[in-house]
């Protein structure tokens, strides 16, 4: 197999001939799967207890043929050994730090990881006996100065959301290595077009295949991708708790693959130009782009990094109510919380967050933030509705 990314996009997980004849991976919209006879049962316990990776399909819970080719690709894609298909990005990030983590346990986690991530640690995990310690991006000791004993699993995410700190993936390995920790990270912002963290020796990368990977804005699904002893430890717990992707769902994933590079470059493109025509508008006040000089985390991304992605996040100089009005404004855009479609999608998150100041004060969210999710449409057109509409407040 090429080891170019568009071609294993389209034919990487997949058999050259499929069912039928067809063209197409088939859905198998089943939850069960049945045995000839008695002697076939026999031979799939035997297997099972011998952990085979050529294990046939049992119950939908576990595996679904459509889905187990998803996972083919996206191990590929991400220069994994496997990779698991679950039905959301929480849900491959929950059951992951479940798997990893017992009673006593430490967690280091990156500031800046998606709210619902932190808050699982928090909130969660702390009632199961798991104490979790943030460390902020660009403090050179602090990473180090966080580990303990007991820390097992450092996780961080790249790009941050929303204001895409890029960490260094390297440093923190290094230090994970020397202490036996494994690294987590969440790559959903950069895809494996603009980054495969596990390049850099990361032990895990999950990701929100709702958003790039599946790329249409038409279903739910989480990824994650690693060794094979650490993939079944997680796969063992998936079976247990449920979260399997459903067949739909994988089909729809697989169909979006076959775009990621053409996709994520086109927004690679339309995130720089925005970026840089925002940060020389006057009526904006900063603009959070990895891509920019400005941006704390330049150096590290261009070391890391192969482009800086569709997200562009920025700071309007007004307040609540301004930046509500410059979105309202907006033509092209639709208004919501989700990114990596083919459609722009923008939000003020600060109102999606709390309608409480203070809590948007704690979560570190300005009121006048912008984050603008760019799709594949035309830069020009993108760049003159932007212009249109911070002109009209």
């Amino acid at each position: 197999m090429t080891n170019h990314f568009s071609t294993q996009a389209v034919h990487a997980g997949e058999d050259k001939r499929k069912p039928y004849g067809a063209l197409t991976n088939p859905i198998f919209q089943t939850s069960t799967y049945t045995f000839e006879n008695t002697d076939e049962i026999l031979d799939f316990m035997r297997k099972k207890a011998a952990k085979s990776p050529q294990l046939r399909d049992e119950y939908g819970r576990y595996s679904n043929p459509t889905q187990s080719v998803v996972e083919r690709k996206l191990a590929v894609l991400d220069r994994g050994e496997r990779a698991l298909l679950f039905a959301s990005g929480m849900c491959a990030i929950t059951t992951t730090l479940l798997a990893l983590l017992t009673p006593g346990d430490h967690l280091v986690m990156t500031r800046g990881c998606y709210r619902r991530t932190q808050e699982f640690a928090l909130s969660f995990l702390s009632r199961w006996g798991v104490e979790t310690t943030l460390v902020s991006i660009g403090e050179p000791d602090g990473l180090s100065e966080a580990i303990r004993p007991n820390t097992r699993v450092i996780f961080a995410e790249t790009p941050t959301n929303p204001y895409l700190r890029v960490p260094d993936l390297p440093h923190m390995v290094a230090l994970a290595k020397q202490q036996g920790i494994i690294t987590v990270v969440d790559s959903t912002f950069a895809t494996p077009i603009n980054l495969r963290p596990i390049e850099y020796g990361v032990d895990l990368v999950i990701h929100s295949a709702t958003k790039y990977l599946a790329g249409h804005n038409d279903l739910l699904a989480g990824v994650v991708i690693g060794s094979r002893e650490l993939l079944t430890r997680i796969e063992e717990l998936r079976g247990l708790l449920g979260g399997v992707a459903g067949p739909h769902d994988a089909y729809l994933l697989l169909r979006g693959l076959k775009t990621l590079e053409l996709r994520v470059n086109r927004q690679n493109e339309n995130g720089m130009r925005v970026a840089s025509f925002l940060e020389q508008h006057p009526a904006v006040s900063r603009v959070y782009y990895p891509g920019l000089p400005s941006h704390p985390d330049h150096e590290v991304a261009r070391r890391l990094m192969s482009g800086f992605g569709g997200v562009v996040s920025f700071e309007i100089n007004g307040d609540l109510e301004k930046t509500g009005r410059f979105i309202d404004r907006l033509r092209l855009p639709y208004i919501g919380p989700t990114l990596g479609g083919v459609e722009s999608i923008v939000q003020q998150q600060a109102i999606f967050i709390s309608l409480d100041p203070r809590e948007r004060r704690e979560a570190g969210i300005a009121d006048n933030l912008v984050r603008y999710a760019l799709g594949i449409e035309n830069a020009e057109d993108l760049i003159a509705d932007l212009e249109q509409a911070l002109a009209g407040i």
